[in-house]
């Protein structure tokens, strides 16, 4: 999708305060099914889930049946939901968060408090580290190693005709930030804390604010630019 698709699907999208609601009281499965919810449970416990505009008006409704209400709202006006990992071939730890429309390849690696945004692209065997940002409509290639609090800049907003491309078996040291529209080539290291302003050729080693080539790849120490196999394989 290019950044009008992604502008247009968000625009035009139903907005939700999506919520769980857990109720004690006097109430039976016949009150809740003509609602445009989940319910669960029996006898005088129920836990609903829906939209929190519909789950309002049954409070309200039915205030003097509740004795007891926990309310958890999840989102606020929220265009897009987060993607259904039920059958996502990859490592997913708990906190990170990755949205609906994002592309997550096999035996991939995504650590806590990553955001993966709408419309990104993450390649078989990627890792991303914790923290790290992937930005609307950044690719990402395989073998790659996101550090982490790096930032991959997307391109909704402002809006940019390319997204940032990182090709296969880049390793992108933490706190780095890419900014739109650069393409990042194969076998490429960005050092921790870097600034990519412009295209980074194959097999060079980039760093600084803005990033510049300061050696070759194969001038660095193979362990110190190697992804380890053993940790992204994955049992379904």
């Amino acid at each position: 999708m290019d950044w009008k698709e992604i502008s247009a699907l968000i625009s035009n999208s139903e907005k939700q305060t999506p919520a769980v609601v857990f109720i004690r009281g006097n109430f039976s499965e016949d009150i809740f099914k003509d609602w445009d919810i989940k319910f669960f449970g029996n006898g005088n416990f129920w836990i609903l889930v829906g939209d929190w505009k519909i789950l309002k008006k049954i409070r309200k409704e039915y205030g003097r049946r509740i004795k007891d209400i926990y309310v958890d709202i999840k989102a606020a006006y929220s265009a897009m939901p987060l993607k259904d990992l039920r059958n996502i071939q990859a490592r997913i730890e708990p906190g990170a968060i990755i949205r609906k429309g994002a592309k997550i390849g096999k035996d991939t690696i995504i650590m806590m408090g990553a955001v993966i945004n709408i419309g990104a692209v993450i390649g078989a065997r990627t890792m991303v580290d914790m923290n790290a940002v992937i930005g609307a409509r950044a690719i990402i290639g395989k073998d790659c190693h996101i550090g982490a609090g790096a930032v991959i800049s997307g391109v909704l907003e402002p809006p940019s005709a390319k997204p940032v491309r990182i090709s296969d078996r880049v390793l992108i040291g933490a706190n780095a930030v890419v900014l739109e529209g650069v393409k990042v080539g194969k076998n490429a290291i960005v050092g921790a804390g870097s600034v990519v302003l412009t295209d980074v050729k194959e097999n060079i080693v980039v760093a600084g604010a803005p990033a510049r080539e300061i050696k070759k790849v194969k001038d660095v120490d193979k362990m110190k630019r190697s992804i380890l196999k053993e940790l992204r394989g994955v049992r379904h």
